[in-house]
């Protein structure tokens, strides 16, 4: 792969993680937490583009107070850093690395906070999802589902492309009745949040979908300023900016969405109950994961983790137990999607 054909990695590390509170929390977010093993999300998510021969050093798009936190984990690997003036959703962080980049670089926006099990086969993926962004296509990769997930956007396939499909539509996260349809036409996929797309064809949709976006982001990159690998855009220009996701102000509305399948191992990591999911290879023959100080008798799929004060549990099943930093948690598998509204995760 010649040098003008490598992939620009976008990694986005602006999540905050409250449905993974307790352990989760606003100074230490999700990105930057070990959940899976000894590299934090954020670590992870750089070393699947560390292969020079596929991708140029990241583009990471943050908020200040993260910052150090990148720093310190990239221990000391080349980057550059866009430091979001306020958090305005991915479309807005996006088009801040389109701008910074060469019109005919290809970006792969990648969440910071995601766990994929085979790098090998998201490494294809992103070669495959190049190969039709070359031709203006704006690519998702679509997740192969592994159960009717109501967590989820899906991604319906269209007509089939060389490398891929085209994209017949974007839907929002279904009911359960709507979520086992999806899995069992085989039409669907699951929507990642991972795109890939040639930075000036992205700059044009969005000029052409959500014109006042497009030019606000260009402001803020004009009269932004560099220090070393860091990049400031503008502040009064980009607080001017009405946040919205990538997928509403372009995918959707786009007439060049096309997806890549990949099945790789994914998971946002949405919730305590994914994360146990995700813990596979830690579960017991009752399908338990325990962390830390935890004794669990006549227990059935649950998750118990603490960093320090013994769990104790008998005769639960589906359940989620968490204990950090002197804050408890228990929940439902069900209910683990709620987590996040509870006062002790929005910081109450």
């Amino acid at each position: 792969m010649s040098e003008a054909n490598h992939i620009q990695p976008v990694i986005l590390c602006g999540g905050s993680g409250t449905r993974l509170w307790p352990v989760s929390r606003p100074a230490l977010p999700k990105p930057f937490l070990p959940l899976l093993g000894e590299r934090t999300l954020f670590q992870e998510a750089v070393a699947r583009v560390a292969d020079a021969a596929r991708f140029a050093q990241p583009m990471i798009v943050a908020g200040a107070q993260h910052s150090a936190h990148i720093e310190a984990q990239l221990e000391g690997a080349e980057h550059r850093l866009i430091v979001e003036p306020a958090a305005r959703n991915t479309a807005p962080a996006i088009a801040l690395a389109a701008c910074l980049a060469d019109a005919e670089a290809i970006l792969l926006v990648c969440p910071s906070d995601h766990h994929i099990a085979d790098a090998s086969a998201f490494r294809a993926a992103a070669e495959a999802a190049m190969r039709l962004a070359v031709e203006d296509l704006l690519v998702a990769f679509g997740i192969a589902p592994t159960r009717p997930e109501t967590g989820y956007g899906y991604i319906r396939r269209g007509e089939a492309i060389a490398g891929g499909f085209r994209v017949a539509e974007f839907v929002e996260k279904p009911d359960l009745a709507r979520a086992q349809h999806y899995l069992a036409s085989g039409e669907y996929s699951w929507n990642g949040g991972i795109f890939a797309f040639r930075a000036g064809a992205l700059l044009a949709e969005l000029e052409t979908h959500r014109p006042a976006m497009a030019k606000a982001v260009c402001e803020a990159v004009a009269a932004g300023r560099e220090d070393g690998a860091r990049f400031y855009p503008d502040g009064d220009a980009f607080a001017a900016i009405e946040g919205e996701s990538i997928d509403y102000a372009v995918m959707e509305p786009t007439a060049a969405a096309a997806m890549v399948p990949a099945d790789m191992g994914w998971s946002d990591i949405g919730n305590w109950a994914s994360l146990q999911d995700a813990l596979s290879a830690q579960v017991d023959a009752d399908g338990n994961v325990a962390r830390g100080h935890a004794d669990l008798e006549r227990c059935t799929n649950v998750l118990a983790t603490s960093d320090g004060p013994r769990i104790s549990a008998i005769g639960l099943e589906d359940v989620c137990i968490v204990v950090s930093r002197g804050e408890v948690l228990v929940t439902t598998r069900a209910g683990a999607q709620m987590v996040g509204t509870l006062p002790g995760a929005q910081g109450e």
